[in-house]
This record gives C-alpha cells, structure tokens and sequence, in this order.
C-alpha cells in the first residue's frame, strides 16, 4: 500500500504540472534561481522581471546601510524611490534576502579558500618536518650502531689499553681554542656565507635535535609549529608558520627588531657591507634588558647577512663576532654581560596564493653564570626563549596581518596600530623602570638600612614630560622627577598565571587608594601634595576593554577605580581615576610564559603623546620542566569539593603543582614628585613596596597548592561549614521549600553530592545573611559566571552582581524569601566581577536553613544563563 500510495503521488503531481501554464514554470525557475542573480524578481502574477542597473544600485546603497532593513523602512524606500514605485514591498524583502544569502556564500567561499591555502603551507611543512625526522632518525640509528660496536670493541680491549683509551678520550674532548677570526670584507663575507649554511642546516635539517615545545600542537588555527633544542650548545628554539605577509614585508618586519621585541633595548647599525650575490652584511650593536632587577642585562655585537636564494626565498641570519680581528669590534659595555648569539635567523619562502612561508630560528648562549644560581633557569630554558623571541615574531607578522586585512578601529577610536605602540611604550618604559641604566639619568639613592627595596632617581628633563609639556586642559604638570621603587622576590609552588589574575582582578587587595590618587595627580593639573593613606571603602574598580591579540595572549583594558577620594587645596574630592594596563601570560596552559601586569595612570583625555609611568608586575617561571596547569585551575580551593572525609583526592591535579616549582616576580612602581619632597616620596614609595610584597605572599600562600595539597588541612573560612554539611543544607532547604529535588536522584553518601552540585549546570552560589550581603560559595557554573575564584569570591558583594533593574526586583523580593522561604526571580541582566553581561532565563533564591532550622545563609541559581 505504500508503494502505491507513493506511485498516485508521483503520478498526481506529474499530472499537475502538466497542467501548468508556461509562465508559472517560468516562475518557478526564477524563485529557485533567485538566491544566484539578486537582479532577477518574481512578480505575484508570474511575469518574469529584471531589474534595472538603477534599481540595483538603490538597493544596493541601501544594503549597504542597513542589510536587514524592516517593513516600515522597506515602504519608505519604495516612497523615496521613483525607480522603485512599481515593485512591491515583498519582492523588495526577497531581493535582500537573496543579497544576504550571496553575501554568506561569499564570504564563506573566502573563509574556506584562506582555511585551504592555509591547509596546503601546513601541509608543506609538516611533509618538510617529516622529511627532517626521518633524516634524524636514520642519523640515531647509524650513530647507535657506531655506539654498540664502540662499546663491544672497548670491552674487548686490555686494561692498560683501556686505560690509555680513556686519557686519550679526555684529551679528544678538551675545548679547542679557536684562533681569531679574520674580520676584513673578505673575511665577513666568507663569516656570512658560513652563518647561512649552518642556519639552513638548523631551520630544515638536522644539525639541532628538535622537540615539540610543550602544549604547542601545529593545526589550521595554531601559530605554527614550535619546536625547542634538546642537549645542544646554548638555548634554541625554531618556528615554522604561515603569514599573510609578502616576503620583503616579512624581512622589513622582523628586521625592526624594537618594534616587536619587548625585551630589545636598543639596535644599532654600525657597518653595512655590499656583496657580490646583491646581499648586505650589517655590524649590529644590540642590548637587551635584564627581565629581573637580580640580574645584569645582555648586549651583542653581531653580524648581520641577507640575501636572496635560487627559489626566491628571503634569507637574514646572524652570529655573534666575539673573537676576530682586522676589523670593527665592539670593546665590553659597563652593567652589560656580552652575550652569544649563534647561527640564527629568518627563511622567508613566497607561498602559493600569496603570503610567506617563514622558519624562525633563535640560538643562543646567555651566559648563564653571571647570575645567580637560583636564577640560572632564567638563562637556560630553550621555552623561555621560545616564548619570549621566536613567538613574539611570529605573533608580530600575524597581528600585522590581521590589521592590513581588517582595518578597523577599535576600542576608545584607537586603530591597531596605535595600540601595539602603546603597549610596547608600556613595556619599554616598565624594563627601563627595573633596568635604571645610568645613560638614561638614574641614580640610586642610598638605602634606608635594608636592602630589599632599591629606590632610583631620574632628573634628566623630558622624563617624565616627553613629547607633551601641556595637558588637555592647558595646565602645565608640578612634577618634575620620577622616583622609581623595585625589588624582586622568589615564589614557591604558585602558578605565574593564577596570581597574576588574581592582582588584576582584585586590585583592592593590594594597592591603596591613596597612591593610586597621588599617582593619577601628577597627570593632572595643580601640585601633587603626599598621599595619605585611607583604609575603607575602595572605590569600585571596572575594567574596560581596549583590545587583544589574535591568540588573546594579551589584552590592554582601561581601569576605571571610581569615587576615590583624594586631597586637593585641603579638600576631600571623591572623583574616578584612570589606568591604562596591558596584561600578559594568563594563560595557565602556556608552558615557560611570563606573566605581566603593567599600567599607567592617565588623564580623562588619553591623548596619544601622553607621557606614561609604567609601574607593575612580572613572573617568571623558574622550572621550565614543571608540567602545565589544569584547564580547571582557575578553581583554586575547589579542591575541598574534591576531597572525601579523609582527605585524599581521586584526581591528580594538584599533583601536577607540587614539588619545587618556582618563579621570580619583579615588581617596579614609578612617581612623578617635586624635587623638594624627594625624602618623604622615597620612604613613602619603600614603605608601599613592602606592603604589596607582604600582600602578594599573602596572596601567593592562598594559591600554592602546596597548601592547599591533600597534606593539607583546608580550614574554611571562620563560619563556614564543611563543604559536605553546607551541600546537604543547600540541597535540603531547596526540597524543603520548593518541594522537588535539586540534584539528580541516585547520590548516595556525602561526597558524591558534595561532585553533583560543584558540577551542577547551572550556577549556584551562597551569599551571607548581613547588612551587606558577600557570597561565600560558589559551584563551577558559579565561578565561571562571575569570572572568579573561591579566594576572591568572598570580595563580591550581592548588590554588585545585579544591574539597577535587578536590584530593584531582588530587594522586591527579599522579604518574601524571608518570610515564604523562597522567591522565584524573572530573566534578566547579571554582572561578573569584570563588569561583563551576563543575561540568565530566570533565577530562583532560598534560605538555606542548618541543622536547628536557623537560617544560615540565602542561596542563588541561575538557569540559562550566558555572557552577552
């Protein structure tokens, strides 16, 4: 029966197309082509149209405009229009529908197209990358073998020839000195060409044994593939990527070293040479900062080769020139440690399709015993390397790339551009801080007795002024120097990332309104009097978003501190002031990244040539070997919820952290002064110092895992019950008072229901029962909605979580959930501790009663809820 009801239906509509007139076929084809040509339309009464050029380019205008436009503007255009007075409304809402629809199509034929050309250079260089491990492997094996017959042959010999076996053997592997080198034009170019070999050998063959660098996996959306050196002379790193860059573009780039590299200090040529094969050889002066006020900086003299290849590729390698004569050298720099950069460079390949194909390669020897020893990770990690210079060009190329194609403008009416100058002016003025080179007028001011804190002066004129001797209220600044106060402290077992989120986030744990004031006045018209320390209500703190990186390793925002109090002509004036910051490695996955926080206070006007007094902090890591962070770590001490009655954990996650990691933060903070009040500045500026370090361990003995370990007794907050008794409470008064249950039927025991509400899918949290409510509890769902962790949920206050509209609603509602028990709340607009949307369906609160049904505290979940 099937079967023939399928062939009547087959038949009757044979039939009835039949029985159609020829312009309702005609019709038809024009509706299903009407999505390939949106000059063609279909009238009601089947005729076929065309539209005119002039009709077509109305419409279009208006697309333009607006791509979605409503009825009422649809009748306006066909009113405004002559040229459209015949068509009707409808045909005009298909003819849009058919441009956005070839508009979609178009640029997703783009996307795949860009996805496929980027596809075949991965392609290439994973096929080239094979080719190369296959070379290494069959080199082990032959030196294997070599090793083995070695080995049996030594075991054959007599004692007295293995003796003299083994004193030969040592005098073999004695360092040869090597004679200077000749350092004429013809002996650079004869350096030069030898340079290029051993680069290409290193960027496609197997002169250095290459492993993947840790959470770096090569894909179609991943910066490219990152590989680091293992046993080799010195630190290595080397990347093979794609850019959307010509060659030349990519050479004129990456050559503008100061543009790109924050840890560059100054490049200065000093000889070019012309060869033959239409190359240049250049004699670089370089100098890099120190990244940490306990160690010296770096500098290099350098040779520079670039040259053009048979295939067309763009060649610009390098090496240090640290033993020649009959020629140019460069005598030792005073506070600078000459460093060794060996065979190193850029191999730029034209791609097909446009773009470059570019293997970075970055080698050196940063003379690891001139620091500390605790320090020495800092000189000897191949990933810090990789992290901080062969990842910093290939960012550089692809944020470039991105920029030409996108040129939009972005936050504050910034374009890209302007932004990567002002971070990079951040960063400089932060190294410049903790480096305080002599050259640059600093002068040490003598301690007050202990050395932990070190205090400079800079006097030379323009510091603090710059380019801007006036503000944009005509004022001329009092401030006339710049008191910089730094140190650096050793951290044990706290993850760079987590901690540095935490000072960002919670700025009130360790900053004082006071400074803050005093810092933001000397941006700011009239004289800056001595801050006054203020304990109290911190003016509340919002973070505005400014811009981001691709790969969102860094991001510049504007903090806004709002109603902080300050002292002007012998008043109280609360007003906001403002910080421009840029903040770097949050990213707990990224192995050997350092973490920056570094900000400057700026006037309302954020103007372009405003000076800046970048002042913040750095952490690096000192264990390069230490394994990556949990995805999850951002919980912080969650891992109560993970914990059972005797305290061992099912998951290994904080085994990840213990042992002996380590990590050194530099902290550096600058102040504009008069010159009269330099004595009260510098002791005000030791005493601060100190105070933040005190908070930042602080802060760091909350986070260390080491303390939050299962060896660890996790003692709650005073008041606060067990993770296990608090969920039975939450999940008892939820049935009590709604009459269903909260969690899934089937936990049986306390920690697996402790597991059910951490996990929860919707956001559920506990706020206390005072005059100002602050929430004490928060599951996963809740954490991530209010883009906090369970150390600082406790700095969130009820009130703040809410928009006006929802704080009106809940405080309609509070003495219904006291009296009834429980309120259920209408969709709205929630807020997280950054300041961003969040809009939930709806949202239910109840008390939550304890074992004497007294009410302990009132509890929250939001359903559907999602950032905006």
């Amino acid at each position: 029966m099937k079967v023939k009801r399928g062939f009547y239906a087959i038949h009757s509509l044979r039939t009835s197309r039949q029985l159609l007139p020829p312009t309702n076929v005609t019709g038809m084809m024009a509706v299903t082509s009407g999505c390939k040509d949106g000059s063609r339309m279909v009238m009601d009464n089947g005729k076929y149209v065309r539209y005119t050029p002039e009709q077509v380019d109305a419409l279009e205008r208006v697309y333009h405009e607006c791509p979605k436009p409503s009825s009422l503007r649809r009748q306006q255009l066909i009113r405004e229009c002559p040229i459209l007075s015949h068509i009707e409304p409808k045909q005009i809402k298909v003819w849009f529908q058919n441009r956005r629809c070839r508009e979609k199509q178009r640029k997703e034929s783009s996307r795949l197209q860009a996805v496929n050309r980027k596809l075949t250079a991965m392609n290439k260089l994973l096929m080239e990358e094979n080719d190369r491990l296959q070379k290494q492997v069959s080199h082990l094996v032959y030196e294997n073998s070599y090793f083995r017959q070695h080995t049996q042959n030594a075991t054959l010999a007599t004692r007295d020839n293995s003796c003299e076996s083994v004193v030969t053997s040592g005098q073999q592997h004695l360092t040869p000195q090597h004679p200077p080198r000749d350092a004429s034009p013809a002996g650079l170019l004869s350096i030069a060409e030898e340079t290029l070999t051993e680069f290409l050998s290193k960027a496609t063959g197997t002169a250095v044994e290459w492993v993947q660098m840790p959470g770096m996996k090569p894909g179609p959306d991943s910066i490219g593939i990152i590989t680091i050196s293992h046993c080799c002379t010195g630190i290595a790193s080397r990347a093979c990527g794609l850019v959307a860059l010509e060659p030349t573009r990519v050479a004129e780039i990456l050559k503008d070293r100061l543009s790109w590299y924050r840890d560059c200090r100054a490049v200065d040529v000093l000889n070019v040479l012309s060869t033959g094969n239409g190359g240049t050889i250049e004699l670089l002066y370089m100098q890099l900062y120190a990244p940490t006020t306990l160690a010296p900086a770096r500098d290099f003299w350098l040779l520079r080769y670039t040259s053009v290849m048979e295939d067309g590729s763009l060649v610009i390698c390098e090496r240090s020139l640290n033993n020649t004569q009959n020629g140019p050298s460069m005598p030792p720099v005073q506070h600078f440690v000459r460093a060794e950069i060996l065979p190193s460079g850029y191999l730029i390949r034209p791609c097909e399709g446009g773009g470059s194909i570019i293997h970075v390669v970055d080698h050196m020897d940063l003379e690891p015993w001139s620091v500390p020893e605790v320090l020495r990770p800092l000189y000897e990690s191949s990933t810090l390397l990789a992290q901080r210079t062969t990842l910093a060009a290939l960012r550089q190329l692809r944020q470039i790339s991105q920029e030409v194609s996108q040129p939009n403008v972005t936050g504050w009416g910034r374009r890209p551009a302007a932004l990567r100058a002002l971070g990079q002016r951040l960063s400089r003025g932060f190294n410049e801080a903790v480096n305080g080179f002599t050259d640059e007028g600093w002068s040490m001011i003598e301690s007050d007795g202990i050395d932990d804190v070190a205090v400079l002066v800079n006097s030379s004129p323009g510091k603090l002024m710059g380019p801007n001797l006036t503000y944009a209220n005509g004022f001329p600044s009092m401030s006339t120097s710049v008191l910089c106060a730094k140190a650096s402290m050793l951290l044990q077992n706290v993850p760079p990332a987590i901690l540095l989120r935490f000072l960002r986030e919670h700025r009130s744990e360790w900053a004082d309104n006071g400074i803050d004031a005093y810092l933001s006045a000397a941006f700011t018209a009239g004289p800056c009097s001595l801050p006054v320390a203020r304990a109290g209500y911190f003016g509340g703190q919002a973070n505005l978003p400014l811009a981001h990186t691709i790969e969102h390793e860094e991001f510049m925002e504007v903090v806004r501190l709002e109603n902080v109090s300050h002292y002007r002509e012998d008043t109280i004036m609360p007003s906001d002031i403002f910080f421009v910051q840029v903040c770097s490695g949050v990213d707990e996955n990224a192995v050997g990244s350092c973490a920056e926080l570094i900000f400057a206070p700026i006037d309302a006007s954020f103007s372009d040539d405003a000076p800046l007094l970048p002042s913040g902090f750095r952490i690096i890591p000192l264990d390069s070997k230490a394994d990556t962070s949990s995805p999850n770590r951002t919980l912080d001490l969650a891992s109560t919820l993970e914990v059972g009655p005797a305290g061992h954990r099912s998951t290994g996650d904080y085994s990840r952290h213990s042992g002996s990691a380590k990590s050194v933060m530099t902290i550096a903070f600058q102040f504009a002064f008069e010159i009269h009040l330099q004595e009260n500045i510098a002791a005000m500026a030791r005493q601060y110092i100190r105070s933040i370090i005190s908070s930042v361990q602080r802060v760091a003995l909350a986070l260390s895992p080491s303390h939050l370990g299962p060896q660890a007794s996790l003692l709650p907050p005073p008041g606060t019950p067990e993770a296990q008794t608090l969920t039975l409470w939450i999940c008892q008064s939820y049935r009590f008072f709604l009459g269903v249950e909260l969690l899934k039927p089937g936990s049986e025991g306390s920690e697996p229901i402790v597991k059910a509400l951490w996990h929860h899918s919707d956001a559920v949290m506990c706020c206390s029962l005072k005059a100002l409510p602050v929430f004490t509890f928060a599951n996963q769902a809740g954490l991530d909605m209010l883009e906090t962790t369970l150390v600082a949920l406790q700095d969130i206050t009820l009130e703040k979580i809410f928009n006006d509209n929802g704080r009106k609603a809940l405080f309609s509602e509070l003495p219904q959930i006291m009296q009834q028990g429980f309120a259920c709340l209408q969709g709205g607009i929630a807020l997280s501790s950054m300041g961003r949307p969040i809009s939930y369906e709806r949202a239910v609160a109840w008390k939550v009663l304890d074992e004497d049904e007294n009410a302990h505290c009132l509890c929250f979940m939001f359903i559907n809820w999602s950032f905006v």
